[in-house]
């Protein structure tokens, strides 16, 4: 799609603690029953030693403390011992230098942040060059065979840099990160004898310790996941000094279980972060002066902060009207609205923004803080993915073509000028001609500013790959998918003239990518506004004339 063009902290028992009040607990219940009428010398101090901890029982923990306590966050040393086969040394980067390359999503996006804040701390140095690179690592996608493939291109032109590194060099070790490890685990290792360690999305923590092994000459993996890893306690480092905006991971995994998608299987469940945890990176983010925050999620709208004890027994999820669950509706915690709340007061001058969501988590509480809060933009993502109900059905998405119509005009009265984007899969399992038309029907109605639009690629494990049929032609995929960019590009132009003629404020990011005497930025719909690296007035001084930086706000006339 063209852009827009412009004129212008408390104490804690450890688990020993708790172990041991409850073994002593247990011997005073059973002393009590066993007692005599003439207590032995030895009896007496036991009775004595008994009173005394029965004095001190008196003012420790109760039963609740401990419930308490195990329900909490617990926090991660900073310095974990090292594994009895691996000295403190090996696991230290000893400053080797570590390329990161990022495919897919903004999660990996921020995945590569979290991976490079954790060998920073180990002694690993970045570099830029992949020519001086020690370690080499790709944080990987899977959600499409396109996405893999990529993968495996990149990885064959990595062998010859391997093998051409010289012997009087420490040897280059090559690492896979991220969904495709996670999808893939053993194959990589078997294909592909040059890749020396893999990391799944939940395992960044181990890349020190699976690095070290690597250096032992073995092959190296982790590719558990977890129910609880949220990454809250590592602060990510920002890949690019002069960003204006970062992402920021509030919840990580899905329970949707979309039949065509993989992310279930290769995220593992949904969990979500500590709100505390989040509000402090904001404000880090804030400090260092960035202007916009992306909060992240696989389903980013689901966010359900179970960590704090007296909000555990709230009232369940309230979803979209219409709109319906593939799982238990879940109670308690603090919800999406609460945290985004929070959020934008941290800094009323930085933008916020979050993706990617599920049309079913957007309960009135969440658009009415949309509309109200200035620094919220006013975009919202929500796929689609078929304008077919009974491709909608086949896809488990839990609502119908009318019930998303319906939350898309709900949206718009909520929030007038609301700019919408959306995903489409072109030739799911089973869609007729018609279905595909209803598709095409349904982007003309809506006519959103920004799409997505993608032909089905089957993936190994979802409940399609087990029950249904990837029946329709690859050259019927591409047709449609064709079809359908075609008419989503004819009803977002229509959609962005709405703005010629006004005057939008923009976001300076830095120079356009086709000129150098232009610059670009994004309104408060996402959208990339193009205009004229010229001096213009400062709105603190209207006799001074500046030209914009990364980071200004900007007036713009469209």
């Amino acid at each position: 799609m063209h852009p827009l063009q412009c004129v212008l902290q408390v104490q804690r028992w450890g688990p020993l603690a708790s172990m041991s009040w409850v073994l002593l607990r247990t011997c005073r219940a059973h002393s009590s029953v066993h007692g005599t009428t003439c207590p032995s010398p030895e009896k007496q101090q036991e009775d004595g030693v008994r009173k005394d901890f029965s004095s001190r029982l008196a003012i420790g923990p109760t039963f609740q403390h401990f419930l308490r306590s195990a329900l909490a966050p617990q926090e991660k040393p900073d310095v974990e011992d090292p594994p009895p086969y691996l000295t403190v040394d090996e696991l230290s980067g000893r400053q080797r230098k570590v390329y990161l390359e990022t495919y897919g999503c903004q999660m990996n996006v921020n995945d590569t942040e979290i991976a490079w804040s954790v060998l920073q701390k180990s002694g690993y140095l970045r570099t830029r060059n992949l020519q001086e690179a020690d370690v080499i690592l790709l944080v990987t996608c899977s959600i499409r065979e396109k996405a893999e493939q990529t993968i495996w291109n990149r990885l064959h032109q990595l062998k010859a840099l391997k093998t051409k590194r010289l012997r009087s060099r420490v040897p280059l070790r090559i690492g896979i990160l991220g969904c495709m490890a996670e999808r893939l685990k053993e194959e990589i290792l078997n294909r592909e004898k040059m890749v020396d360690i893999l990391a799944g999305p939940d395992a960044y923590r181990d890349l020190p310790r699976l690095l070290a092994v690597a250096e032992s000459g073995q092959q190296a993996a982790n590719v558990l996941l977890s129910l609880d890893e949220t990454y809250a306690d590592v602060m990510p480092v920002q890949t690019s000094p002069s960003a204006t905006s970062a992402f920021v991971s509030i919840m990580r995994g899905c329970d949707n279980m979309c039949s065509y998608c993989i992310v279930p299987f290769t995220r593992g469940r949904e969990r979500s972060r500590p709100v505390a945890s989040i509000l402090e990176e904001v404000r880090k983010l804030s400090e260092q002066g960035l202007k916009e925050v992306t909060l992240l999620g696989q389903n980013v709208n689901s966010f359900r902060d179970s960590s704090e004890v007296q909000f555990n027994n709230a009232v369940s999820t309230s979803l979209s009207r219409g709109f319906s669950t593939n799982y238990k509706p879940k109670q308690g915690g603090l919800r999406f609205a609460h945290l985004l709340d929070q959020v934008s007061r941290v800094d009323p001058e930085m933008r916020i923004r979050f993706t990617s969501p599920h049309p079913k988590d957007f309960p009135d509480e969440v658009l009415q803080l949309i509309h109200e809060r200035d620094n919220i933009c006013k975009q919202i993502h929500l796929p689609a993915q078929s304008g077919s109900s009974r491709v909608l059905e086949a896809m488990r998405r839990g609502y119908s073509r009318e019930a998303y119509v319906e939350l898309i005009h709900h949206i718009r009265e909520s929030i007038p000028g609301v700019s919408l984007s959306s995903d489409f899969i072109a030739g799911f399992c089973g869609e007729t001609e018609e279905d595909h038309l209803q598709t095409v029907s349904l982007l003309r109605e809506v006519q959103y500013n920004m799409g997505f639009l993608f032909a089905y690629s089957m993936r190994q494990k979802t409940r399609a790959y087990h029950r249904l049929k990837d029946d329709v032609p690859e050259e019927v995929k591409l047709r449609r998918l064709e079809e359908l960019i075609t008419v989503f590009r004819e009803e977002a132009t229509k959609a962005n003239m709405a703005s010629v003629g006004c005057t939008q404020l923009v976001l300076v990011e830095g120079h356009s990518k086709r000129s150098t005497t232009d610059l670009c930025g994004r309104n408060d719909g996402n959208l990339k506004v193009i205009f004229p690296n010229v001096e213009m007035e400062d709105v603190n001084n209207s006799e001074v004339k500046v030209r914009a930086q990364p980071g200004d706000y900007v007036l713009v006339k469209v």
